[in-house]
């Protein structure tokens, strides 16, 4: 039970009551932070999850002076030429997951201020049912009062409709 039920006593006014018990109309809710700050992905970094550090070294630090051979130099030209072309492709690649993430963002910023609209809307509508339902509560006792001379109306009438039978066959 939340703290407005253990203090007021009663049931469906918050905290971990079953969703069949809450109201709206009471001021309950069922939003979790947990939920509405989820990541996206486990593998997106925030605050929580640092995800990880690694870099990239396609080659091992040399710490100390070296001498190369020919070979071993020709050899490390070719690797850095292939290096350059492999970056280049990278830097496009990851221009091109940039701009996935700034297009999902889009969309997902989209989708939130559709669903804004929607709650908004629905308690727009919600609120026109409430006022509706509060007139017909108003007008319930002029129904009675209608009631009441409709029927009073047929007890005339039927009072009326027995006093002609009985002056027909007083006749008759």
């Amino acid at each position: 039970m939340g703290i407005m039920g253990t203090v007021m006593g009663k049931v469906g006014t918050g905290g971990n009551d079953d969703n069949s018990h809450k109201r709206t109309y009471q001021g309950d809710h069922n939003l979790s932070v947990e939920t509405a700050l989820q990541p996206t992905d486990d593998n997106v970094i925030n605050p929580l999850n640092q995800n990880n550090w690694d870099s990239i070294r396609t080659q091992s630090v040399v710490a100390s002076p070296t001498y190369f051979t020919k070979e071993q130099a020709d050899n490390l030209k070719k690797l850095a030429r292939l290096k350059k072309q492999e970056a280049t492709q990278t830097k496009r690649a990851y221009k091109s997951l940039k701009t996935l993430e700034k297009t999902d963002s889009t969309v997902h910023v989209e989708h939130r201020n559709y669903q804004k609209t929607v709650a908004t809307s629905e308690t727009t509508k919600q609120r026109s049912n409430a006022s509706l339902a509060r007139k017909l509560h108003r007008l319930r006792p002029e129904y009675v009062q209608m009631g009441k001379s409709i029927e009073r109306a047929e007890s005339k009438a039927d009072k009326r409709i027995l006093e002609l039978k009985a002056k027909i066959e007083a006749v008759t």
